[in-house]
């Protein structure tokens, strides 16, 4: 879904969850429809969003309406979830009721409350404290309609949060499942998000077992790391198969995980200021690889 309803596609002074939408990601599903795709996997981090997925939902003919039954304008918005009263469910695609959807969920965060979607990610997407609680409301609100009009709780369950509400849009109006993997939550706190069939779909497993060294990475390697991230998922998986993994990180902060890793490396630092990483990125991820594999070839050929 970055790909369509991203933050990178929205550059940091033009960031506003209340008017950003998840309609581009429903598009992306409906061209794996028309391609003829019956199994989806969706992988929803790093959104720009805060609107439960209803932008999504209307790309894919769910109709919201207002208090009056009007529809409500195309292109929903984490500001605009206050304007629905109904869910129509009547135009949805009709492909979509034999389609198997799954999520790829890397968080566990509920829709709402204090660890929901719009407190926890809300300021990163470009929301002030006051947005983030207009937001919340929204949310909350959401919620309640989705009880009322689809006959579904999905307020509280694990992930439903994750790409700004998108993981509660889907499971509510697309019958989308949402898996979060703990089957190796066993070797860290955290569990491993949609690591698990991410991995299944790339053969993680299979990678692993003729590699001598594994790399893996995210924008900001911090505590919330540990809340199922994929750099956590890929060192446990690392970790059984008894590879090294290397994490390179756009900016990595004091508190993260760094115990689970050989090194951590991130582009920022060592003469590497922020704007310098943002613009080229490509640059500094090969050379952060480069200096890594280095250091990690001289301590292997040293050891006995």
């Amino acid at each position: 879904m970055a790909a369509a309803s991203g933050l990178g596609l929205v550059s940091a002074e033009r960031r506003d969850p209340l008017r950003t939408t998840t309609f581009g990601t429903g598009q992306l599903i409906l061209a794996a429809l028309d391609a003829g795709a019956r199994q989806i996997l969706v992988g929803i981090g790093g959104s720009a969003t805060v609107d439960g997925g209803c932008g999504c939902a209307q790309a894919l003919g769910v109709v919201f309406t207002d208090a009056e039954g009007k529809p409500c304008r195309c292109g929903l918005s984490g500001g605009g979830l206050a304007e629905i009263h109904g869910i129509d469910l009547s135009d949805r695609d009709p492909r979509l009721a034999k389609t198997s959807i799954r999520v790829a969920c890397d968080v566990t965060n509920p829709l709402t409350g204090p660890d929901g979607a719009a407190r926890i990610y809300g300021p990163q997407k470009g929301a002030t404290p006051e947005i983030v609680e207009t937001l919340e409301a929204n949310l909350v609100h959401l919620a309640e309609v989705i009880r009322r009009e689809v006959h579904l709780d999905v307020e509280n369950r694990p992930g439903a949060g994750a790409a700004g509400g998108l993981g509660a849009g889907l499971v509510a109006f697309t019958g989308a499942t949402l898996e979060n993997g703990v089957s190796f939550s066993h070797v860290c706190t955290s569990n491993t998000g949609g690591v698990d069939i991410v991995a299944e779909a790339v053969s993680l497993g299979r990678r692993l077992h003729a590699a001598d060294l594994c790399f893996t990475g995210e924008g900001q390697f911090d505590g919330q790391s540990r809340s199922g991230k994929t750099v956590v998922g890929v060192a446990n998986r690392a970790k059984l198969a008894g590879v090294p993994v290397i994490c390179i990180p756009g900016r990595a902060k004091p508190d993260a995980p760094h115990e689970l890793f050989t090194a951590v490396r991130p582009l920022v630092g060592g003469g590497v200021k922020e704007n310098q990483a943002m613009a080229r990125p490509e640059v500094f991820l090969k050379r952060r690889a480069a200096e890594a594999t280095e250091a990690f070839l001289k301590k292997t050929t040293a050891e006995p």
